[in-house]
Parts: structure tokens; sequence; C-alpha cells
């Protein structure tokens, strides 16, 4: 396991009543309803959340590749993360796809850039040997 020697940044939620509850940040730019997944009830669900989140976080590690080989990206770059909540033997895992769009980009650039976005990703990190994950370019 690898210990952050110096702290960026934490973000701090308080979260209530689990699937069926609120968040809410603690700078309150953050102030949600949470729902199942399926559900019709007003809300978003955690697999919806923690795909926004690790597909704005990819993007930012795909900026990083791009200045590393001096590539511009195109300005409609675009990830589309869709996290699966299923079960196996009865208990509960994720897995996820990360459908990568990089219109204009050489293919083999691109899946250069993926790559490397994909080891530098803190999210990416974080789920690595944990939960099966596919990464496209679309």
């Amino acid at each position: 396991m690898t210990k952050i020697e110096k702290v960026l940044y934490t973000g701090k939620t308080h979260t209530t009543g689990g699937r069926d509850g609120a968040a809410r940040s603690d700078d309150g730019e953050l102030d949600i309803k949470l729902s199942p997944p399926g559900s019709t009830r007003a809300g978003t669900n955690p697999e919806q959340l923690f795909a926004a989140g690790w597909s704005a976080c990819f993007i930012g590690a795909i900026g990083l590749a791009a200045g590393k080989h001096k590539v511009k990206l195109p300005t409609d770059l675009s990830v589309d993360a869709e996290v699966d909540l299923g079960t196996t033997d009865g208990a509960y895992f994720l897995q996820a796809r990360l459908n990568v769009r990089l219109p204009g980009l050489d293919a083999e650039l691109a899946r250069t850039l993926v790559e490397e976005a994909h080891q530098t990703c803190p999210y990416s990190k974080a789920t690595r040997g944990n939960i099966a994950v596919e990464l496209n370019i679309v």
C-alpha cells in the first residue's frame, strides 16, 4: 500500500440514509438525493457518482499524458464511464468500462494516451486488481 506523503485535497461529505438518503459536501457544492439503481425515485446512486468522478479524473490523466507527448487534445474529448453493480455467489461486486473518445487522433497514439492515463489516474489505481476494468477507444 502506498502512503501519501503530501495531501493535496480532501473531499468531505456527510451522507444519511444510505441508498435512500442524501449526501452533502462540507462546502455545500454537492447536495444530492440518493436512490437505489433502477429506482424511479428522485436522486442518483453511488455507481453514477463513482462513474462521474472516475471519468473526470481520467480526462485529467489523459491531459497529463498528452502534455508528456506534446500532443494537443481534441476539444470534444470525452469519457463515458459505465459502472456495473452485480453479484457473484451472493456477494456484491463492481466492474467498469471506460469508453474514451479522442476524435482526430491516430488510433495508436490514442491507445498510448489512454494506457498512460490508466497508470496515472488515482481512480484507476484504486480499482486496479480489485475489479474488472475495460478500456475502450470509441
